[in-house]
């Protein structure tokens, strides 16, 4: 294998960077500038960053010569994948190589918080020896509720398990029989965990639907003894709402080690109380988190300059022609669509090929279709090449299957989602470079994908169109096209508008007040 040039420019554990300089010329320099960086960066094939370094559109413009960009850790938020993704560059980074920290902080932070022991510790440095203000509270025998039951959610549980907890989880995309393998109640609803948990913990990405996924109104609900551990995402959590919680004692305490702004302000007023625990981001900061992210990203570069598949992909496949790319495209896109018009837990999903497209192309859009489902559900780790294997991990069955059967047009691409509740499917193409959406359950239309649509399911009754134009009007949000799909007068119909700007909760709240309107839902593609 040849030799390529590697840039290292932030720090990464030593047995990282020793395996990556047994196959390529490596130059280590942490700290590097930005300005530095731009000079040199077009000397070299690979790139490896932590979250120091900002891989900016700039940056990738200037890597005339780079093939792959890696990063040691989980999120991408500093690498501008869309951009590196044009311009044929690989993104890598290490999703599993912090599950074990972050699921041990996560316990820690549990256990800090019950006995109390930083306080205990922060007066006994003072000469205090003040044994009876700190009583704490015993894992064993309580309710443990976890918010998402993912990689580390999954390791959580086990290890509570060991303190003969009570283990419920709330995941709208987990299937009762993996749940039931961890030997967890799953909850069908937030609210109901909230209510018995006597320890909350989240587990999942942050996005638009999850932010401030804790508010005023779900720590209203917990239980006056309760805990909140949040070691997954700031943002998760409303920090103004929780410190109200904790200081009028709606809850007994929180540990949290991710803020919605990082560091966290040093006026923060969750800093003076005495009833939370907090720790500077520290969820993947073990020296065995650090030499596996570091061993998982120079693996798989390896692999990369080897010609060989890599395992932790983060944007597009290189190797996609120009020929699949707008099949592929649609598929993520109505994969995505799909996951954002159900709340019930998916147990099937059929995707069906359909007329020429099924004659046109040979490979499977599968991945592409799951990737694009599971991406609003998990976050940034899915991508074509894992996407599949999560699926799988999620008892989430997938079929694949060709038809000479199409709707209008002579290439269409279907999906047949099978929950607990029913069946919910989708129809789409691709036509003069523009995916559409051709049918939603038994409603025909014929409408491009947009990045911001909303779609409401409604009884087909005079003046349901000019309200909801009404409320979008007077929220300043533009509507750019809208259809409406019906199968008979005055019967049931659905209405998919695409709008310019984001909708937030209050605005779709609004919505779902408009008498006779049965569902509302905002799509973000």
């Amino acid at each position: 294998m040849e030799r390529y040039k590697v840039l290292v420019s932030d720090p990464i554990a030593e047995s990282g960077l020793q395996k990556l300089k047994e196959y390529f010329d490596v130059d280590y320099k942490p700290g590097i500038s930005k300005e530095e960086l731009l000079n040199i960066i077009s000397d070299y094939s690979a790139l490896v960053v932590r979250s120091e370094t900002k891989v900016t559109k700039e940056v990738i413009d200037k890597a005339k010569n780079l093939k792959v960009i890696g990063r040691a850790g989980v999120g991408v938020d500093n690498i501008d994948v869309e951009e590196a993704t044009k311009k044929g560059i690989l993104v890598i980074n290490a999703p599993e190589g912090n599950t074990i920290a972050a699921c041990e902080h996560t316990i820690g932070l549990m256990l800090a918080i019950s006995r109390k022991i930083p306080q205990a510790f922060f007066v006994l440095r003072q000469g205090k020896w003040e044994r009876k203000s700190f009583i704490g509270n015993e894992l064993y025998g309580k309710t443990l509720g976890l918010i998402g039951l993912g990689r580390i959610g999954s390791e959580v549980a086990k290890r509570a398990k060991s303190f003969k907890m009570r283990i419920i989880a709330y995941d709208p995309f987990i299937s009762p029989e993996k749940a039931k393998e961890l030997e967890v109640e799953l909850y069908n609803d937030l609210h109901s965990l909230l209510r018995e948990a006597d320890y909350v913990s989240l587990h999942l990405p942050l996005t638009q639907e999850t932010k401030n996924l804790i508010g005023k109104k779900e720590l209203e609900i917990m239980k006056p003894t309760a805990y909140i551990i949040n070691c997954a995402r700031g943002g998760l959590v409303d920090e103004e709402a929780l410190y109200e919680a904790l200081k009028e004692k709606k809850i007994a305490g929180a540990a949290l080690d991710v803020f919605k702004n990082e560091p966290i302000n040093p006026d923060s007023p969750l800093l003076t109380l005495d009833n939370v625990v907090l720790t500077p981001h520290l969820g993947a900061s073990t020296q065995e988190a650090q030499e596996k992210v570091a061993l998982i990203v120079a693996e798989d570069m390896i692999r990369f300059f080897k010609g060989e598949m890599v395992t932790h992909a983060v944007n597009l496949p290189i190797q996609v022609s120009s020929e699949i790319l707008p099949f592929v495209k649609l598929g993520e896109k109505l994969g995505k669509l799909l996951a954002q018009i159900t709340s019930a837990n998916p147990e099937e999903i059929e995707i069906q090929i359909c007329g020429d497209l099924a004659r046109k192309i040979e490979t499977s859009l599968a991945s592409a279709v799951i990737k694009g489902f599971l991406e609003p559900i998990l976050g940034e780790e899915v991508n074509l090449i894992n996407a599949l294997a999560m699926a799988k991990d999620r008892r989430l069955r997938i079929t694949e299957v060709r038809t000479e059967e199409t709707d209008f047009y002579r290439t269409s691409l279907r999906l047949r989602l099978k929950t607990e509740k029913g069946i919910i499917e989708l129809s789409g193409t691709v036509s003069r470079g523009q995916e559409r959406l051709l049918k939603i359950q038994d409603y025909y239309l014929d409408l491009a994908l947009a990045p911001y649509m909303l779609i409401a399911f409604h009884m087909d009754r005079p003046g349901i169109i000019g309200q909801v134009g009404t409320i979008l009007g007077e929220n300043k949000i533009n509507i750019a096209a809208m259809q409406v799909g019906r199968k008979e007068i005055g019967k049931d119909a659905v209405m998919v508008l695409v709008i310019d700007s984001p909708v937030n909760e209050e605005i779709l709240q609004s919505l779902k007040r408009v008498n006779n309107i049965t569902e509302v839902y905002y799509v973000c593609l």
